[in-house]
C-alpha cells in the first residue's frame, strides 16, 4: 500500500458569506438571495479537500484573535486538517462575500485580514518536519504584503526537501507574469486554470504551458467543462471533463488540485492524478460553498 501524501498548505483561511441570487443584482436595491456562512479561504479548501482525499495535511494561516478564527480552526480539525495559525492581534480573521448566480458561476468580494500579514516564520521547521511536498496558495503571492512570507515557506520547504507546488488562484491579479514566473521559479508544479494560463503565457491552449518548464517543473491545467492537462518536459496528457451539474463553481480549482496532489504524491501517472483532480472538481461544483465536509463525493 502506499504511504499516506503528508502535505502542508501555506495559504488564507476565512469565513465565507455565500449569498446565492436568482436574478440579477439590483444597484441601489434589494436582491433577494439564499445566503449562508462557511469556512472559506483557498488554503483552507485546498487543506479540507486534501483530507478528504486521503492526505495528512496541515495548513500555515494567520488569523484574528476573535470568534470567526475559533469557528474555522473547529470546522478545519472536524475535516481532519492540523491548524497551524499564527494568531494576529492586530487583523481580523479574513471574510469573502461570494455572490453565486444561477448558472453557478460566482464573484468574490475577499477581505484577506490576518491571512495579509503571512510572515516566514509563520511555517516553521517543526510544521515541515515530517511532510513530503508543500503547496502555496496564490493569493499569498499575489498580494505585496505576504509576498516574502509566501517566498520564504517556498525557500523553507526546498531547504528542508519538500516537494513544491502554487495554484495562482487569479487570473484578474496577475499584472506581471514576468515576475509573478520569478516568484514561482523553481517549484515542482504549477496548477493554473485557462484563464491564468491566458495571463501567463498569452494563449488559452493548454499546449502553450510548454513556454512556463523554463521557470516550473511541470504544469497541471484545468479548463472546466473541458477537462484538464499535465505538462512536463517529456509528456503531454489530457483528461475529459465528467459529466455534471454545476450548482456553484466555488471552490472547484482547490478541490482539483487535493485530488491530483494526492494521486500525484503517491506516486500515480499524470493521467491518474488527472483524472484523480477531476474527480475531486466535479464534486465541487455539484453543490453550494467550497468544502467537502458537507457533501460526499460517492
Amino acid at each position: 500500500m502506499a504511504e499516506v501524501p503528508a502535505v502542508v498548505v501555506v495559504g488564507d483561511a476565512a469565513l465565507d458569506v455565500i449569498a446565492r441570487h436568482r436574478d440579477p443584482i439590483a444597484h441601489g436595491g434589494d436582491s433577494r438571495a439564499r445566503v449562508r456562512i462557511a469556512l472559506g479561504g483557498a488554503g483552507a479548501n485546498t487543506a479540507a479537500w486534501l483530507a478528504h482525499t486521503g492526505a495528512r495535511v496541515s495548513l500555515v494561516a494567520r488569523v484574528g484573535a476573535d470568534t470567526a478564527a475559533q469557528q474555522v480552526r473547529a470546522e478545519l480539525e472536524a475535516a481532519g486538517v492540523r491548524c497551524a495559525f499564527t494568531t494576529d492581534p492586530e487583523a481580523a480573521t479574513g471574510c469573502v462575500v461570494v455572490l453565486v448566480d444561477d448558472t453557478g458561476q460566482r464573484s468574490m468580494l475577499p477581505d484577506r485580514g490576518a491571512n495579509a500579514r503571512l510572515r516566514g516564520s509563520d511555517t516553521s521547521p517543526e510544521v515541515l518536519r515530517g511532510a513530503q511536498h508543500l503547496h502555496l496558495s496564490g493569493y499569498v503571492l499575489l498580494d505585496e504584503s505576504s509576498r516574502q512570507g509566501g517566498l520564504d515557506a517556498l525557500a523553507n520547504a526546498r531547504a528542508a526537501g519538500l516537494t513544491t507546488s502554487v495554484d495562482p488562484q487569479s487570473a484578474a491579479l496577475i499584472e506581471d507574469p514576468a515576475a509573478f514566473l520569478d516568484w514561482v521559479r523553481g517549484i515542482d508544479l504549477l496548477l493554473p486554470n485557462n484563464d491564468e494560463l491566458h495571463a501567463l503565457t498569452g494563449s488559452r491552449d493548454p499546449a502553450s504551458a510548454t513556454g512556463l518548464l523554463s521557470a516550473v517543473g511541470a504544469v497541471a491545467v484545468t479548463d472546466g467543462p473541458r477537462g484538464a492537462a499535465f505538462i512536463s518536459p517529456t509528456e503531454f496528457v489530457a483528461v475529459p471533463a465528467a459529466e455534471s451539474p454545476c450548482v456553484d463553481t466555488t471552490g472547484a480549482g482547490d478541490a482539483f488540485d487535493a485530488g491530483f496532489l494526492v494521486s500525484w504524491l503517491a506516486g500515480d501517472g499524470p493521467e491518474a492524478a488527472l483524472r484523480s483532480g477531476v474527480r475531486a472538481g466535479t464534486a465541487a461544483v455539484a453543490e453550494v460553498g467550497a468544502l467537502p465536509i458537507l457533501r460526499s463525493t460517492t
